[in-house]
This record gives structure tokens, C-alpha cells and sequence, in this order.
């Protein structure tokens, strides 16, 4: 594996590797961009590049050998979400007393410190922050960097001051990478100490190239509508489950079209009733809702006269009729509706009542 391997957003990657070629590469870089869009990916394809025993040179700029002890030891964290699992269920291995004051990490490298964010607030705490200040500053073992990724931009406020410090006199033989949705989210004065750099959304038909290489499983109308939900990012295109997805769409017309047509809601009864509570529970419902505010965003493309950016294609017809059936202010409402039951599966709320009260409230807003 090495940078030919990256897909899109090539000026932002020629940059920084022209800046490795000219020993320029900040010590703190921000990479931003949508969920899915390869910040974790190319973060790490620079930490390979900063500890490679073997550099190469591609299109004539430094590269990873991919093969040698560094580079695959740091491949092994490529799979965040496994080794996210793996210590997570480490964690609850231990005595409750010490599962309290243990924190998430990922190390695959002695040198490079992946920081989650940690469960059950998921945000990077202060904790996390100064095993960062407790290792930086000592001479790497076996890697000419210390490489510190830190995967999420929530931190809590002391974290985040805390780091402040870090980035205000960081050693020559480190790199922090900062991961984030929304470059914003971040202090200011943390933004003032790094470089920002910004992936940016692939079109819909470069997404759909890749699909055709990489899942020839789907269908070309299924790869069409995969392409248009991951929003332009390879990484959500790559895992996105489109049969999990079309279920929880089915529910989610269900909501609408009860909403619409009013009478009998024994349908819609139904299937509220299949969401229980728990874990899975939650998840299911967390699903539901971003499905749901997916089609409201198309329904209101539809009205606005840009249904050529509608995601949802293959019901396309079906969402026109909903639309015709619903007004702008109404469409504003259901969301606003939406966000209600989201608050309220914070308070732990019965997600079956909570669902039968969003149909009949989008219902009555009619």
C-alpha cells in the first residue's frame, strides 16, 4: 500500500508530502473533513511515511515501503473500529476500580498513539490528553516521530487546555494529528497552532467507479444510490450497509406516509413497536432518525426545485407525492419534531411511545 492508493483530494496530499520532501511538515496538522472522507487513513500513511526504515519516492515525492517493521506495525491500527472494540473489551476486563481510571488508547507502535474518543461521553479527556504530555517528550524508541492521532475534535474543556500547552512548546521529534468533522469545533488558539488542511467530498461518479471495483456486488442503481447517501466519502461507501440502511428507510416512509394520509395507523403501531430497548435498541432508533432527517433533506430539495441532488434516487417518485402532500413549514416542523425524540432518548424515554408521538405529531402539524 502506499499514497497511489488514496483516493482523491490530491492537491491537499501532494501538499503535505511536499512539505515531508522539504523537512517542512508541521508538527501539529488538523485534518478535516465529512465522516468517511480518509482523515484516519492518510494520517496514518503519514505516520508510516515519517518512520518508514525504507522510504521510497513516488511521482517525485517521499512515500512508505508498506513492507518494512514500522510500516506494518502501524498498519495494524488501520482497522479502528476493531481495535476500538478490542480495547474497549479490554477495559471491562479489568476491576471496576481500575476500569474507572482507564482510559481508551491504541498502540499497535511504540511510537505512534492513537487517542479515541472515550466511551460513555465519547469525548477525549483529560486524562488521555496527559499521557500525550507524560510520553512526548521523550526520544522515540524505534521511529524517528512520535506520532500522536487524536481521531475526534470533542474534547472536554480541560483536555483541551491541557493539549493547548503541548502544542505551545512541542519537541522537533514529534507530530500531533488532529481528526475532525468540523475543523470549528476546535479552540481557536488550538486552530492558531496547527495546520489546517481540509478533505473535501468526491463526486458521486468517482464514488461510483470505486464501488464497481471494490463491492462488484451491487447493483448499478444500488452503487447510484450508495454513491449519492456516503455524501462524496470513500470510507462510508466502502462499509455502508445499504440493506440495514432500506430497512430503516421502510420505517421511516412508514412515519411519513402515516403523517400524510392520517386514518388508520395501525401500520405505523406496528412498527414502532419493534424498538425495544437496549443497546441495539438504540442504535436501531439512532438509525431510524438519521434516515428520516435524510428524506426530509430530499423532500425539501424536491420542493425547492433541486431534485437532481435527491440521495434517496430509487424512490424518487414516491418522495415527489410526499412532497406534494407537505409543505416547506411543515417539512421544518417534522425535523424540529425529530429532534425532540432525539432529546428524549437522552432521558432514556420509551423509544416505541416516543416514535408513535413523532407520527402522530407530524400527523396533527398537517
Amino acid at each position: 500500500m502506499s499514497f497511489s492508493d488514496f483516493h482523491g483530494n490530491e492537491p491537499t496530499v501532494r501538499r503535505l508530502r511536499d512539505m515531508l520532501a522539504r523537512n517542512r511538515f508541521p508538527h501539529a496538522v488538523i485534518l478535516s473533513g465529512a465522516r468517511g472522507a480518509g482523515k484516519y487513513t492518510l494520517a496514518l500513511m503519514l505516520a508510516q511515511t515519517l518512520n518508514c526504515l525504507a522510504p521510497t519516492v513516488t511521482d517525485g515525492l517521499p512515500d512508505f515501503c508498506g513492507q518494512c517493521a514500522n510500516c506494518r506495525r502501524i498498519a495494524q491500527s488501520g482497522d479502528l473500529e476493531a481495535r476500538l472494540a478490542e480495547s474497549i473489551e479490554a477495559r471491562e476486563g479489568l476491576r471496576e476500580t481500575d476500569k474507572k481510571e482507564t482510559r481508551l488508547f491504541i498502540q499497535t507502535h511504540p511510537d505512534v498513539l492513537i487517542i479515541p474518543p472515550d466511551p460513555p461521553q465519547l469525548m477525549i479527556k483529560v486524562d488521555q490528553v496527559r499521557r500525550v504530555i507524560e510520553t512526548i517528550y521523550y526520544r522515540p524508541s524505534e521511529a524517528r516521530e512520535r506520532v500522536y492521532i487524536f481521531t475526534d475534535s470533542a474534547f472536554m474543556k480541560e483536555a483541551a487546555n491541557s493539549l493547548l500547552k503541548v502544542l505551545e512548546e512541542p519537541p522537533e521529534f514529534a507530530t500531533i494529528f488532529l481528526l475532525s468533522e468540523n475543523a470549528g469545533e476546535l479552540l481557536p488558539t488550538i486552530r492558531s497552532r496547527a495546520m489546517v488542511f481540509a478533505l473535501e467530498a468526491l463526486a458521486a461518479e468517482e464514488v461510483e467507479r470505486y464501488l464497481a471495483k471494490n463491492r462488484p456486488e451491487l447493483k448499478t442503481s444500488q452503487r447510484t444510490l450508495v454513491a449519492r447517501l456516503s455524501e462524496g466519502a470513500l470510507g462510508r461507501a466502502r462499509s455502508f450497509d445499504l440493506e440495514g440502511y432500506i430497512s430503516a428507510r421502510s420505517d421511516a416512509l412508514t412515519i411519513l406516509n402515516s403523517a400524510v394520509l392520517g386514518g388508520d395507523h395501525s401500520q405505523l403501531f406496528k412498527m414502532t413497536e419493534t424498538y425495544r430497548a437496549g443497546a441495539e435498541g438504540r442504535e436501531k432508533t439512532e438509525q431510524l432518525l438519521r434516515t428520516l432527517y435524510s428524506l426530509l433533506r430530499d423532500l425539501m430539495l424536491i420542493q425547492s426545485g433541486a431534485a437532481r441532488l435527491v440521495q434517496n434516487t430509487d424512490i424518487q417518485s414516491q418522495l415527489v407525492k410526499i412532497a406534494e402532500a407537505m409543505d416547506f413549514d411543515r417539512i421544518s416542523e417534522a425535523s424540529d419534531r425529530i429532534a425532540e425524540v432525539e432529546r428524549g432518548m437522552r432521558r432514556n424515554l420509551l423509544r416505541s411511545l416516543s416514535l408513535d408521538a413523532l407520527g402522530l405529531s407530524l400527523e396533527t402539524a398537517g
